[in-house]
């Protein structure tokens, strides 16, 4: 099955389903063992603020939305210090909140969702892509060194340690 993928801002209408493929996904988390995601954040409120920043967007797969993710251009304070070193100092895409609904888990969605934010960072001529992940995040890290993010160290974020990554795109 090869269903057409594509990248769009999120809308508000779309609200209740990033928030159902979230909560999906929180649960992922805490099945898995993992602490990310299980102190009451990201909430519905996180994704109404991300839809009206305008950070807030979703993959779709033949027209049905299958990922959620927020990319926000140049600002993520906790970056600012990081125990490591950045690769470029540039203009740079932060992705932050992936999250798969469960009937497209399993298919490489995450992967095309990096493609697809890869595209959309080099036609905004954007230095490169930072990211940042749980240490026990097991899923998302192979995807990273998959996709050839480098390891860059760690940062303080939502109460936590995080892996942080980068990858040069211009």
């Amino acid at each position: 099955m090869n269903l057409e993928t594509q990248l769009r801002k999120a809308e508000i209408t779309d609200k209740d389903v990033i928030w159902d493929i979230l909560q999906q996904a929180i649960e992922r988390r805490r099945k898995d063992g993992s602490t990310q995601w299980q102190q009451g954040y990201p909430n519905i409120n996180t994704v109404e603020s991300d839809i009206e920043k305008g950070f807030g967007f979703v993959m779709t797969v033949g027209g049905e939305i299958a990922v959620y993710t927020a990319l926000i251009l140049n600002d993520e304070p906790a970056y600012s210090t990081i125990e490591g070193a950045w690769l470029s100092n540039g203009e740079f895409v932060v992705v932050h909140r992936v999250a798969v609904d469960e009937k497209f888990a399993g298919q490489g969605m995450t992967k095309k969702l990096f493609d697809h934010i890869e595209d959309f960072t080099k036609s905004h001529g954007i230095q490169s892509i930072k990211v940042d992940t749980n240490f026990d995040n097991v899923a998302m890290l192979k995807i990273l060194e998959s996709k050839g993010y480098t390891y860059c160290g760690e940062v303080y974020l939502a109460g936590g340690i995080r892996k942080a990554f980068e990858k040069i795109i211009i």
